[in-house]
């Protein structure tokens, strides 16, 4: 998914370690583009906390009336630096890269892509689906990953349950699970399915931050309540979890991670760790797609809008975030940079 945002925010993430016990992050509206757009709920980055071990972006959308709302329609746009990683609970998406995979995302199959150095995809509710209803998060990759090649993975993780509760686990391990997902930092990420009224205490790392997003019903954890659409954050340092469902039962959303223990700049759908950087890949997906570039290079060291580069060889165009299936929609061009350097705070 892409961050349509028009003046999408700086992001420096990095963990201040203030917070001891659990932190409700509220979410925001924002729309996926368009006059009939489908809003997605925006849970992470924050101003007040960016980062969730190397998780650091979460949207969260649906149920979503396709009919009304025209359903999912993100063109090709770019990523760099990061992992996509995709969950439905209700609907099916089809999904495209530049670096050859086509897949259907589909509820309780994760697909995880890897922008390693730099990948452009697309995201495109199916004609039958009726109801779309899911999340998408971002990884940061570590420094020693983010150059990689671009790649993907898919994978559908079989169920494992208990009493009143059902629980599938995507992204690490938890309860005995373990996915074979490939991650770069120690992660963790799984759909928790609780009954009318069941009680569940996890054991969990307590080296890693976690994040609990109630996507519905009602809960409590760890005696603090977490209303729907938010996401509780508990740092580092808790070795277990309880969660405890109301009359409506609950279908949760958890994540978690050993902090990144990096500062990233994050901006758009680019990940990278200064201002140039983020320059650097705006101006070659502007020159890739061959978009009218006005907007401001923010200070950097640049002389405008970049030609199209040519391969090692010499011989025809280097496409760093290509090449794509022709006969596609037209790709998202960048927004405008801001009149300022994006820098570290902090």
């Amino acid at each position: 998914m892409s961050n349509t945002e028009v003046a999408p925010e700086e992001i420096l993430c990095e963990t201040d370690g203030t917070c001891t016990g659990v932190e409700l992050l509220v979410p925001r509206q924002v729309p996926l583009g368009g006059p009939r757009a489908m809003d997605v709920r925006r849970t992470l980055p924050q101003r007040q906390r960016s980062l969730i071990g190397a998780w650091c972006f979460l949207d969260h959308y649906g149920p979503d009336r396709v009919g009304e709302s025209g359903g999912m329609k993100v063109p090709r746009h770019p990523h760099t630096g990061l992992q996509t990683v995709s969950w439905l609970f209700t609907g099916e998406i089809e999904h495209r890269d530049s670096a050859g995979f086509h897949a259907a995302v589909r509820p309780g199959e994760v697909n995880l892509m890897t922008a390693g150095r730099g990948i452009s995809h697309s995201e495109f509710s199916t004609p039958d689906t009726t109801v779309l209803h899911g999340a998408q998060l971002w990884v940061a990759l570590p420094d020693t990953a983010r150059h990689m090649a671009p790649t993907f993975e898919h994978y559908r993780p079989e169920p494992v349950s208990g009493n009143g509760w059902t629980m599938r686990v995507f992204l690490g391990t938890l309860a005995g699970s373990v996915s074979p997902v490939t991650t770069h930092t120690p992660l963790l990420g799984a759909e928790l399915l609780l009954e009318a009224g069941a009680e569940l205490t996890l054991a969990t790392d307590a080296s890693f931050e976690h994040g609990l997003l109630l996507d519905s019903g009602t809960l409590i954890l760890d005696e603090h309540p977490v209303p729907q659409n938010n996401l509780a954050y508990l740092p580092v340092g808790h070795g277990s979890l309880t969660l405890v469902a109301g009359s409506t039962g609950a279908r949760v959303l958890l994540i978690g991670g050993e902090p990144l223990g990096e500062k990233i700049v994050m901006w758009w759908n680019f990940v990278g760790r200064s201002h140039d950087e983020i320059v650097a890949y705006r101006t070659r997906w502007q020159a890739e797609i061959g978009a009218d570039d006005g907007g401001a290079d923010g200070g950097a060291d640049v002389s405008g809008p970049a030609s199209r580069a040519t391969d090692a060889a010499g011989d025809g165009p280097d496409l760093w975030f290509g090449p794509f299936p022709t006969g596609e929609p037209a790709a998202l061009p960048a927004p405008a940079l801001p009149n300022a350097r994006l820098r570290p705070r902090g």
